[in-house]
């Protein structure tokens, strides 16, 4: 009985999400008593490895094959599971991640485990059991659930467990399981990524805004607002239809879903569609006019106020508390 945990990469780079997903495992392993993998798989340099180490993982399995140094779905499940089955793990943890999402479920048809995805806390295992809380409904509920196979794959949603660091190191094992030509029937030629952006699923902060914006042209003052912050920028759905941002800012249901500390919503009236992308953020605050917007009813924090009035003030006192630290 062992754990092994996934550890994922964009560019040879480990992300939070990944030092999230190592903590997460190394705490059900000292639940269980018991030893912790993980697998990076990809193109990784070894000072970047060691950093798992950090996070509690004691052994590294490195996959570097040249056929997987871009994400393919069914061959990263298939090397994932073979990890598993040679290192004894019968739990096995992810991000839930938009690869997170599509491995899930294949692990759990490889290994015939049982599948939690969307994990917000550790499990339960009082009494034998192992209960896990989950998101559900896109994010609009929670669920607890069971897990009662002898094999688990547990996803993890981004910002939901703090990064725990541990002071240990890890041993680096070359890892070469063999590869199928039926798992390379539909790969990804190119992945193309934002370098000058923070990344909207692993982002702290979220500033994202509307059509109560009214145009592209007034989108500086939420960009100066986000830039102030630290924070990711995003937008609605109908604000990239338009055209004014690029649909890779498009948070909701049908865009990227984030799970932020801090979600600030300017000018969004809050559509059920994007509410079940964002309803995970720990903390909404949302500045809108009409004070019967959809919105007001899930944020943490309301403004009723003109956007074009109210951000320019809260621009001027982050400024004013910055000058003043």
């Amino acid at each position: 009985m062992s754990v092994l945990v996934y550890t994922e990469n964009a560019d040879g780079k480990f992300k939070k999400s990944t030092f999230e997903a190592v903590s997460y495992a190394r705490a059900i392993a000292d639940q269980n008593k018991t030893s912790l993998t993980a697998i990076s798989i990809g193109d990784v340099g070894k000072d970047e490895l060691a950093n798992l180490g950090k996070y509690g993982a004691e052994t590294i399995l490195n996959v570097a094959n040249e056929k997987l140094k871009n994400f393919v779905n069914q061959a990263y499940a298939s090397v994932i599971a073979e990890a598993a089955k040679k290192q004894g793990a019968d739990i096995v943890v992810l991000s839930n991640s938009f690869s997170g999402r599509g491995l899930a479920p294949r692990l759990g048809v490889k290994l015939e485990a049982g599948v939690a995805d969307g994990a917000v806390s550790l499990p339960d295992q009082a009494g034998g059991k192992f209960i896990v809380k989950k998101t559900a409904f896109s994010g609009k509920a929670f669920a607890v659930v069971e897990l009662t196979s002898a094999n688990k794959v547990i996803s993890l949603t981004p910002n939901s467990y703090k990064v725990v660091e541990t002071g240990s190191t890890a041993k680096v094992e070359d890892f070469s399981p063999e590869t199928k030509a039926s798992d390379f029937t539909a790969v990804m030629k190119e992945i193309v990524r934002s370098t000058d952006k923070v990344s909207l699923p692993d982002a702290d902060i979220v500033v994202s805004g509307g059509r109560g914006l009214k145009g592209p042209e007034n989108w500086g003052m939420v960009q100066e607002l986000a830039n102030l912050l630290g924070a990711a920028l995003a937008c609605s759905k109908p604000v990239s239809d338009a055209g004014w941002r690029p649909h890779s800012e498009h948070v909701g249901q049908t865009g990227i879903a984030v799970s932020p500390n801090l979600y600030i919503a300017i000018g969004i009236s809050g559509a059920i569609q994007h509410l079940a992308g964002v309803s995970s953020s720990k903390v909404i605050v949302v500045i809108n006019k009409d004070a019967d917007a959809p919105f007001f009813k899930v944020a943490d924090y309301g403004i009723v106020g003109d956007a074009f009035e109210v951000v320019p003030k809260l621009i001027a006192a982050i400024k004013e508390y910055k000058a003043s630290a």
